[in-house]
């Protein structure tokens, strides 16, 4: 889409993604090497009873999900910024995610580009809210 077709207000919904164990100590040791994140044994015993997946992962997938929406499609020209980032919910091995993603700002730029903001709010299939997070990106 191109900037003039966004509008505040605008509500989208992404499909489903689940992680898997595998998803979550794979993305984990690479970029996330903590206890609740890679050892089954120890997280057991924490607050969350169990691994869960990396905040970090879970602001990846939901911005994953709303790519995949083609929305942006070859329009997107960057990303400006990442506000407001919060972790509701622990995400868990077998977890089904989707992503609601709202426009809350549509700012036109110079050389009719514009700068489109989008409040990601990504839940679990039992509609538990695991993430909430803005972006903005600089859009044809």
């Amino acid at each position: 889409m191109r900037f003039h077709e966004f509008y505040i207000g605008q509500v989208f919904r992404t499909k489903t993604l689940t992680l898997s164990k595998e998803d979550i100590t794979r993305f984990a040791g690479e970029f996330d090497p903590q206890y609740m994140h890679l050892d089954e044994e120890k997280a057991a015993q924490g607050r969350f009873n169990g691994i869960i997946a990396s905040g970090i992962q879970t602001l990846a997938v939901s911005f994953k999900l709303w790519v995949e929406t083609g929305s942006y499609g070859d329009e997107v020209i960057a990303g400006t910024a990442m506000n407001n980032i919060k972790f509701m919910r622990p995400v868990y091995p077998g977890d089904e995610l989707y992503t609601m993603v709202e426009v809350t700002g549509a700012e036109e730029k110079r050389n009719g580009t514009g700068l489109v903001t989008v409040l990601l709010s990504t839940f679990t299939s039992a509609d538990n809210q695991v993430f909430e997070g803005e972006l903005s990106v600089l859009v044809k």
